[in-house]
């Protein structure tokens, strides 16, 4: 009789595999809720990313921003006033918290001379604000920020209705806003058109509201809707405003962004007065530096993730491999038959390794379309596109094609030794 060819061990090992569905099913469910638990946490893991790219991205892309750098930060909370120098004397170091004037803003501003770049100088107004407007009030979680005419363009706001602060506003700091959509639906409700030229009152103070910002989305950890902006003369009207101002910095293109920042902190630190040894005592932040170090963060949850699906799938190995056993005690007789007609070693051996290898793969595949699924609905929660993580999926089945071959090699060895005169006597 010729022998089994390949397609035949194949297609027998399909119909066994079909033939005992309640077995089959357990240990594919055992396979995929392995991979679910992997693809499930990375897919959300990347709609996270996703959304804290979105979310962090407050300046544009192509923006960063100058800050005061803070000792308190840079010197682990070590605030003495003096630190002693190479030649023992002693020199003041609570420069380099020294916070920035509006003069030294406005002198940047003038003399930063890089091609097409917008600068806007902004001061953080106090937070934790209550605006209201007749017998309608919001949260007292609303932040006040005092701007000028490019702080929007800067910080990757846009106008829905209404200005932007103009000149006269910036010089005459009048008490004229824009408000954030957040504010604008707790007050005006579904007509947030209706703000335009309104007053509101925000910290006592009244306010008249020349433009409604666009939606920027909010996440847990940002509410960028829930603001009031103003200008950066005007924020000085509240008592618990910051002490330093900050200056913002957008040029046209992402690949300007290193040389500008060179050029920034060179024009800075003239302003600062700081000589060519003094540190820099202010800090040039790219919009980016945030979601990339909550990213980092996430990538470790990654690392925590795999170990999980894969001491889950190591379980379901030691599974296949005792159900596999299992089938070849089972199916010791059926074993002496093959051999019997003609069948080979290998061909025994290729049947429950094909066995062994369908059953991990069906549970690859349950298990990467549920992972997905599963970890889309965080995707929908936080209102991102839907994501594949195709890199895993193809690891996934990588990983099952191994479990599938590990779990069935010993029982495919110990069927196709069986001998088949001894084979086909067993009851």
């Amino acid at each position: 009789m010729k022998g089994m060819t390949i397609f035949d061990s194949l297609s027998l090992a399909w119909r066994t595999v079909r033939g005992n569905k309640l077995r089959t099913g357990i240990t594919v469910a055992i396979i995929a809720f392995g991979i679910m638990a992997l693809i499930g946490i990375i897919t959300a893991i990347e709609a996270m990313n996703q959304s804290l790219k979105e979310s962090f991205s407050s300046m544009g892309a192509n923006a960063f921003n100058i800050r005061f750098k803070d000792s308190r930060v840079r010197f682990g909370g070590n605030n003495s006033d003096v630190k002693k120098t190479t030649r023992g004397r002693k020199e003041k170091k609570s420069n380099l918290d020294k916070p920035i004037q509006r003069e030294e803003a406005e002198y940047f501003k003038q003399n930063f001379n890089f091609p097409d770049a917008k600068v806007s100088i902004y001061r953080r107004g106090p937070g934790g604000q209550e605006v209201n407007y007749k017998d309608k009030k919001t949260n007292p979680q609303i932040v006040v920020w005092g701007g000028d005419e490019h702080y929007l363009q800067v910080t990757g706001y846009m106008i829905e209705m209404g200005r932007n602060l103009n000149d006269l506003d910036q010089q005459s700091g009048r008490n004229v806003c824009l408000i954030g959509s957040n504010v604008a639906k707790t007050l005006f409700g579904d007509r947030p058109d209706k703000s335009i030229d309104k007053i509101v009152r925000i910290g006592g103070l009244p306010y008249r509201v020349i433009g409604l910002l666009k939606s920027k989305g909010s996440s847990a950890m940002l509410r960028q809707d829930d603001v009031v902006v103003t200008t950066y003369n005007n924020v000085r009207n509240f008592q618990n405003a910051s002490r330093s101002y900050m200056v913002g910095v957008m040029v046209s293109n992402v690949n300007e962004l290193e040389p500008a920042s060179g050029v920034a902190t060179s024009v800075f630190r003239s302003v600062r007065r700081l000589k060519p040894l003094d540190e820099d005592n202010f800090v040039i932040e790219k919009s980016d530096k945030f979601a990339e170090m909550f990213i980092s963060f996430l990538s470790s949850i990654t690392g925590s993730a795999g170990a999980i699906g894969l001491i889950t799938l190591i379980g379901a190995a030691i599974g296949l491999m005792n159900i596999m056993l299992v089938a070849v005690n089972e199916r010791t007789k059926e074993v002496g038959l093959i051999k019997a007609i003609g069948g080979k070693s290998k061909n025994v051996r290729q049947q429950f390794l094909f066995e062994s290898m369908i059953i991990s793969l069906l549970g690859a595949i349950f298990g990467i379309i549920l992972g997905v699924l599963v970890g889309n609905v965080f995707g929908l929660i936080l209102k991102t596109g839907f994501v594949v993580p195709w890199a895993w999926v193809i690891v996934g089945v990588v990983i099952c094609s191994i479990v599938g071959l590990i779990a069935g090699i010993y029982p495919a060895m110990k069927a196709a030794r069986l001998n088949p005169i001894v084979a086909l006597r067993y009851e």
